[in-house]
């Protein structure tokens, strides 16, 4: 059986109700995020401004969310500048919450700054995004995908380095395979450096095989945690793509027109229409069910969430209110379903 560390450290108040945050282990190491986090991937830049960010950041902490999840990529810096700004503005004590951000795609044209995990693009990217976030330290410092151009032996020991230096607290990978995180974790071991602690893979109701089958041995085995992604399968799980895109929905931005085929493919919104008679029978939104469903998984640490509307942050907050109505029955309903 899996390790499964839970139990409710505080509540709050919100409009519609009270929800109990859960905070779960990450991983094996000794620091608990709450279930559900918040991100800024798409929205803070192209949505948001300062001011909006800073208010649904507030809402989610209101909420009893402590995990914030950025990456040195999202809106080339950008995003990392107005979540710095955010938490200045609000005034939190640097030891109420927990930051990320993720490094590889490089913010620069010169060589050895784009597409890389090697030691000098590593070295100054912590530096950059450290900067631009207005912090001395983010506490989860993710490799954002593998590099097979670098030795993987390079990688960790410029991770561990910026953990020793005291940049990062923990690091750990996104989107990288099994065998790839095995490699890193081992030479880690073999050299006793900081070991890579977390992965931050997609995990939705439409995308489940990396974290239920390609990981199966390495929560056990290495006690990898999860900070998973897109648990609403990019706004697909809400529903609001059955008919096709919608005005100033997130595949009408500039930039992503790539989600446009997915987000319309007509076998996915079948099962997205079938679940929605899941949800309309649990008394709740799809949206609701998806982000529920994401926190049934043991080995998921926490499940980000994004929004750029106060409203949003505060509807996907109540999907805790849902997880004690995914019994055995329903689980394997939309099991059924969505295979």
């Amino acid at each position: 059986m899996p390790l499964r560390w839970r139990g409710v450290l505080s509540s709050s108040e919100r409009e519609g109700g009270t929800v109990d945050m859960e905070y779960r282990r990450l991983g094996r190491s000794g620091l608990r995020v709450s279930v559900l986090s918040f991100g800024s991937w798409v929205t803070f830049g192209p949505q948001l401004d300062t001011g909006l960010a800073t208010d649904c950041i507030a809402a989610a902490g209101e909420a009893g969310v402590n995990f914030f999840d950025n990456a040195e990529a999202y809106s080339g810096g950008e995003s990392e500048r107005i979540m710095g700004e955010a938490f200045l503005s609000l005034k939190w004590p640097r030891q109420s919450y927990v930051v990320s951000t993720k490094v590889f795609w490089g913010l620069y044209d010169d060589v050895n700054m784009r597409n890389t995990l090697n030691r000098k693009y590593l070295m100054q990217a912590i530096d950059g995004s450290l900067e631009r976030m207005g912090l001395d330290f983010v506490d989860l410092l993710f490799c954002h995908r593998a590099d097979p151009e670098t030795p993987v032996e390079e990688t960790v020991w410029a991770m561990s380095d910026i953990v020793s230096a005291g940049k990062a607290l923990y690091w750990g990978t996104s989107e990288w395979a099994a065998d790839e995180i095995r490699a890193a974790w081992e030479i880690a071991e073999r050299h006793h450096l900081h070991k890579p602690v977390m992965e931050q893979p997609q995990y939705n109701l439409l995308s489940r095989k990396k974290v239920e089958r390609e990981f199966a041995r390495l929560y056990d085995d290495i006690g990898l945690g999860l900070t998973t992604w897109s648990p609403l399968s990019s706004g697909l799980l809400t529903g609001k793509y059955i008919d096709g895109v919608p005005e100033g929905s997130r595949a009408t931005l500039p930039g992503y027109e790539w989600l446009r085929d997915m987000l319309t493919e007509p076998k996915a919104n079948a099962k997205v229409k079938a679940l929605a008679e899941v949800a309309a029978g649990l008394d709740c939104t799809l949206a609701q069910l998806a982000l529920a469903w994401c926190t049934k998984n043991p080995h998921v640490s926490t499940v980000i969430t994004g929004a750029s509307r106060v409203e949003q942050v505060r509807e996907n907050m109540t999907a805790l209110d849902v997880v004690d109505r995914l019994d055995d029955d329903v689980m394997t309903r939309i099991d059924q379903l969505t295979r």
